[in-house]
């Protein structure tokens, strides 16, 4: 899950914007233990395109 979904219980406020305490630990924490949470949708599909194309080649390459 990436953290610009998430809204703070503290100040309903988006999670991403930090706009108080508990958003910029609760932020920090996401980031912390998830590094793919930062990255958005589109990076995450680039990413997995790259990986595809890099398993293929390298079956292309085996004869598999």
């Amino acid at each position: 899950m990436t953290y610009d979904r998430l809204v703070c219980a503290n100040c309903a406020a988006p999670v991403s914007e930090g706009r108080c305490p508990v958003c910029r630990a609760s932020r920090e924490r996401l980031q912390q233990q998830n590094f793919f949470a930062g990255l958005n949708p589109v990076a995450l599909i680039a990413l997995l395109a790259v990986l595809i194309a890099a398993v293929a080649l390298l079956a292309h390459q085996t004869g598999l």
